[in-house]
């Protein structure tokens, strides 16, 4: 355990805007909320030399007395091995001062957890150890690659939320093979989607959970397969896997909603190996400036489809 001393912190510009509640729990980590909204509530934390409510909005150059807490002595996580710093730093398709966009690869999971302890997000902290702040925009599955957002900066992270939360201020397209030939051209298609409270953590349609929209374009067809073009409406864990499964369309290489027996079949005749879904591209303004991003489609995944049959 170690002991945290009381110390006060000038709130910078990455810092203004955000609740004192919500910037408590990012800097004491560890720490339950319960004990931070206590002491806020018991006047513990000041700013400005003044007590506040939880709700209160920092601005830039308050000052923050932040009590003396106790919380558990956090393990520094491994360096990044060479290779990850290398396919990370190929993978920057776009940089300004505000933002980066990059194209993940597939099997980099966007943070650390349980599968590894590095993530995207720390391995890009540790090649860019220069920069004062990285936040992830929005996340991509493990095994989806393409392109994925990183914040320079709180001001451009709240922005890009806001987009994120209206679906006609940005446009996000995504690639995926789905098993069998799809009918009826472009559909737009909602389904409550909602997360199952179980072991696995799936996520199905249930007529209670939240309405989810993807608008499905085939591009080609080919013998017992689709490559379809899908836009999202919406952001919802695993929506478009959800939504092409239960409409009896599974992507291939899905090993979570898909069909098991056209998994191995394109494993062994295609050399398929992982989910066949690309994050293919992004665009949005910000203040009359048009933001737009693409990533090619993997080799692995353009090999399987040189071999399709028509």
């Amino acid at each position: 355990m170690q002991q945290i001393k009381v110390t006060l912190h000038t709130i910078t510009e990455n810092e203004a805007g955000q609740r004192i509640d919500n910037f408590l729990m990012r800097r004491l980590k560890g720490i339950p909320k319960s004990r931070i909204y206590r002491i806020i509530r018991k006047g513990e934390v000041r700013v400005n030399k003044k007590r506040i409510k939880s709700e209160y909005k920092l601005q830039l150059g308050d000052s923050v007395r932040i009590p003396p807490v106790v919380m558990e002595e956090k393990k520094p996580l491994p360096e990044a091995p060479a290779y990850l710093l290398k396919l990370l730093r190929q993978s920057i398709i776009f940089e300004d001062e505000h933002l980066i966009a990059v194209n993940k690869p597939s099997g980099v999971a966007v943070h650390g957890g349980s599968h590894s302890e590095l993530g995207l997000i720390e391995i890009l902290r540790q090649l860019r150890s220069e920069l004062d702040y990285l936040e992830l925009v929005h996340r991509l599955d493990m095994e989806t690659s393409g392109v994925l957002l990183i914040a320079k900066s709180r001001q451009m992270l709240q922005t890009l939320h806001e987009r994120f939360r209206d679906a006609h201020r940005i446009e996000k397209h995504y690639t995926a093979l789905v098993t069998g030939e799809w009918q009826g051209g472009r559909q737009e298609i909602t389904h409550k989607l909602e997360r199952k409270q179980n072991r696995d953590q799936k996520v199905q349609v249930n007529g209670e959970g939240k309405a989810s929209t993807s608008i499905f374009t085939p591009i080609r067809h080919y013998k017992g397969a689709t490559l379809m073009d899908v836009q999202i409406l919406t952001g919802r864990m695993h929506q478009i896997r959800t939504q092409l499964a239960h409409l009896e369309h599974p992507i291939i290489g899905d090993t979570m909603y898909g069909d098991k027996k056209r998994n191995s079949y394109f494993g062994k005749h295609y050399g398929s190996k992982r989910l066949f879904l690309h994050a293919r591209s992004l665009s949005f303004e910000i203040e009359d400036k048009k933001y737009s991003f693409e990533a090619p489609l993997p080799e692995e995944l353009q090999q399987i489809i040189v071999h399709l049959k028509t």
